[in-house]
């Protein structure tokens, strides 16, 4: 929660170019379904993990293939699956043994116990965190290839139950009396609440709001219809389609739902949130050397990656630091960038960054964001990659 949301610049261009270079040759998702009412909610997230890990080591991941008729060694597949030297899984919500079920769900996925795996956790960048970690990996050599995924299941893991369940382990004197002690304190608001705080702090309307989030649905819908989703996705058994979009949703339906935090004058609603989704993500990185080695095309180059620290209490305001920082290390101004990916955790704020960055509308999330589409927490960064990329394509 004290942490801003890391923001990755990425480029098709092949200039500057190094064999150490960390490009990206294939990035895939499942469907993003409603939490506990759709597709996917019966599903555990090892089986949404191993669903992605699979179909991004696929030539073609939107058709299913039974778990048994594909051989390791087969063409189907794009490398072979002991190439992948290292896997980083980004996650929220599951306990702490899902360090274990995701390493099943890569062994399962026919990737062989020679390849290692870790998980990290930075919260709503967490897939995002995990590419990084693997890009890092590969531009230092430590490693050649690397999957960065993502995933979570808000319907095995509620977020209203993490609390209950894993109460933060901290010495309540030590923390409530230091120098930092109410940033420390900070840590503990809910998320809808930080919500609340920045269109409080920043004088947010609520039609702007839900105008924003009317367009979130709009062009997803749009999107969906035009099936610019179906390159991403990769099934899930049956479920091939994403089921939170609604069409008809419009500014003025949105606007006759109640605030749920702050119900009196409140401006954060569920139709103005992102909506709770089960779903997984998964890249598959490698070095350019490695890439032109084996003739793969290369979708992106990782060209930086910046995080920044904010108020825990405005924790959404992330990007209005980390997009400008990214943008500088990559030595690139905003008017250079055709598409930005920014979280739509709640309309507040996602549209308090693009209104502060002045970015144009038509440039952010043109296919819809995570109000639209969902936001299982531990997918989306790695999520909003693979849309981003299947876009610029």
């Amino acid at each position: 929660n004290t942490t801003k949301v890391p923001t990755p610049t990425m480029t098709t261009t092949t200039n500057l170019q190094n064999p150490r270079d960390a490009v990206i040759v294939q990035a895939i998702r499942t469907p993003l379904c409603r939490a506990r009412k759709g597709g996917l909610a019966k599903v555990p997230p090892s089986t949404l993990l191993s669903a992605a890990l699979r179909g991004v080591l696929l030539k073609d991941p939107q058709t299913r293939h039974d778990q048994d008729a594909t051989d390791p060694a087969s063409s189907a597949y794009l490398i072979p699956p002991s190439d992948v030297q290292d896997i980083c899984v980004g996650n929220v919500l599951s306990p702490p043994t899902s360090a274990v079920s995701f390493r099943m769900a890569a062994l399962s996925a026919d990737i062989p116990h020679t390849t290692s795996l870790s998980t990290t956790n930075r919260q709503c960048s967490s897939g995002l965190q995990a590419i990084a970690n693997i890009a890092h990996a590969i531009q230092s050599g430590s490693i050649s290839i690397g999957i960065g995924a993502g995933v979570e299941s808000m319907s095995s893991d509620p977020m209203h139950e993490l609390y209950d369940k894993f109460p933060p382990q901290v010495d309540w004197e030590v923390v409530q009396n230091c120098r930092h002690s109410r940033d420390a304190m900070g840590c503990l608001i809910p998320m809808g609440v930080t919500s609340e705080n920045v269109s409080k702090k920043y004088r947010l309307d609520r039609s702007a709001l839900d105008r924003f989030a009317a367009e979130s649905h709009r062009k997803a819908a749009r999107a969906q219809s035009l099936g610019k989703f179906r390159a991403e996705i990769t099934p899930v058994g049956d479920v091939s389609r994403d089921d939170g979009i609604r069409p008809d949703t419009t500014a003025e339906t949105l606007s006759k739902l109640k605030p749920v935090f702050d119900k009196a004058e409140g401006s954060t609603t569920a139709g103005n949130s992102s909506q709770l989704t089960d779903g997984a993500a998964a890249v598959l990185l490698m070095s350019r050397e490695e890439a032109v080695k084996r003739k793969l095309p290369i979708w992106g180059v990782w060209r930086s990656y910046a995080v920044e620290g904010v108020p825990p209490d405005i924790m959404g305001v992330g990007p209005v630091y980390a997009i400008p920082s990214a943008l500088q290390k990559a030595k690139i101004g905003a008017k250079d960038v055709d598409i930005f990916e920014i979280n739509e955790a709640f309309a507040s704020q996602a549209y308090y960054c693009i209104r502060t960055l002045k970015l144009e509308e038509g440039k952010v999330n043109p296919n819809g964001g995570a109000i639209a589409l969902g936001h299982p927490l531990g997918c989306t960064g790695a999520r909003m990659v693979v849309t981003l990329l299947n876009e610029m394509r």
